[in-house]
């Protein structure tokens, strides 16, 4: 009941601050909203962010393994320049690959480049085309809202033939009905079999949105297939067996397609999805430090501005502190007394600035920036914690002021 009562009285008088020294109160607050209101949007961006980019290889399951040239995360003592001497992977060895392999379910092959499309007067520069093979949907998760994907004969003949994503369509074409409509690449005809359906913009990147995908075979037509960077073969683990018995056997089958000499260290990379997961996460986790940084100083110049307000607060009720000790009141009551008040200003400050917070992300969300801010319920707990630690790092100082005070000297101050 003693604690309610506290709190109650800490509340009116930090209200009665407010109310009655409006400007002074509020340049006081100016340091806490400030630094919670650059930690909490930098939480908030960064959050978004991640968020939109983890979201971007949601396509790409835990259980997929990426045979490549380049290792995802670089490491250990193997000199780089001998990356660069690696062979790209081609489509022959996926398919070689393909009928070695007992612990996969499905292999799938493709080879990324930009292209400049065109149809009638109509033209669309730097899209990604992939040239993949026709096992590709078993293996990313992709959706496609009208059309098909192409079948194994298909794939086999090399038909000029695309799925196409939604603002291709629109720029070609001038409507997501594309299918049966044809457009060129690098001079080849292609006729579109099928679109995407639509992501919509993100700040990361467009998805499909931006995106053809032709078969493997159809490749030679439009790449340099000799020279072409990034290629990659995508291996599916079979249901109930464990993903390092599929690398192993990817390793020692591979090593076989490449005639890697026993001696001889891979001539290739294996790949898990975590590997970029984790180097985003450590990303974003230094950014969130920067930020700390940042927001650190504003917390600590709010801090100093509390103290001070606070101990304007105590000059000012020096002989309503006397009064309360006159009639039993022990040091302790006036030291958490006033400890409440600097917490109370410090929430208020923290208040303030979340709702800042929450109109800067209205206005982004509004302004179709291709990023959608938001700022989660734990987030929002921990700006709530700093603003407590910091009224009690403020008021620490003024509080024990206040509680020292002798009882008669305090009564008979002006």
């Amino acid at each position: 009941m003693m604690w309610l009562r506290l709190f109650k009285e800490s509340l009116n008088f930090a209200w009665s601050a407010i109310v009655m020294n409006k400007l002074r109160t509020f340049l006081s607050l100016l340091g806490v909203m400030v630094g919670i209101f650059v930690i909490s949007a930098i939480f908030a961006v960064v959050d978004s962010m991640e968020d939109d980019l983890m979201e971007s290889f949601s396509m790409l399951d835990d259980d997929v393994l990426f045979v490549s040239k380049w290792p995802w995360s670089m490491g250990g003592d193997y000199p780089w320049w001998k990356y660069i001497q690696r062979r790209e992977p081609t489509l022959k060895d996926s398919n070689e690959l393909a009928s070695r392999l007992t612990q996969a379910s499905e292999v799938s092959f493709q080879m990324k480049a930009m292209f400049d499309l065109e149809s009638g007067d109509n033209s669309f520069p730097n899209v990604a085309v992939a040239a993949v093979s026709h096992t590709y949907p078993n293996v990313v998760s992709i959706d496609i809202a009208n059309g098909r994907f192409f079948n194994d004969s298909e794939s086999a003949s090399g038909r000029g033939m695309a799925i196409i994503g939604y603002d291709v369509a629109m720029n070609l074409f001038g409507t997501e009905d594309a299918l049966g409509k044809k457009f060129k690449i690098a001079g080849q005809k292609l006729e579109v079999i099928g679109t995407f359906t639509q992501q919509g913009a993100s700040i990361v990147s467009n998805g499909f949105d931006e995106f053809v995908v032709v078969p493997a075979t159809f490749a030679p037509r439009i790449f340099d297939t000799r020279n072409n960077d990034g290629n990659t073969i995508m291996v599916k683990v079979k249901d109930g067996v464990d993903l390092a018995i599929l690398k192993d056997e990817i390793i020692q089958q591979f090593r076989s397609v490449r005639r890697v000499r026993p001696s001889d260290v891979d001539d290739f990379s294996i790949n898990q999805i975590e590997m970029l997961t984790g180097i985003i996460s450590s990303i974003f986790s230094q950014v969130e430090m920067g930020g700390w940084f940042i927001a650190i100083f504003a917390i600590l110049v709010g801090c100093f501005s509390i103290a001070n307000i606070m101990f304007v607060s105590v000059r000012e009720r020096t002989r309503i502190i006397g009064v309360q000790k006159a009639l039993g009141a022990k040091s302790s009551f006036i030291l958490i007394q006033f400890l409440f008040e600097s917490i109370v200003l410090c929430i208020f400050g923290a208040a303030l600035a979340l709702l800042a917070i929450e109109i800067l992300m209205f206005i982004v969300n509004m302004s179709d920036l291709g990023i959608n801010l938001s700022i989660s319920v734990e987030r929002v707990a921990m700006a709530m914690t700093i603003a407590i630690v910091s009224g009690l790092l403020a008021g620490i100082a003024p509080a024990l002021a206040a509680a020292r005070m002798p009882p008669v000297e305090a009564m008979r101050s002006n």
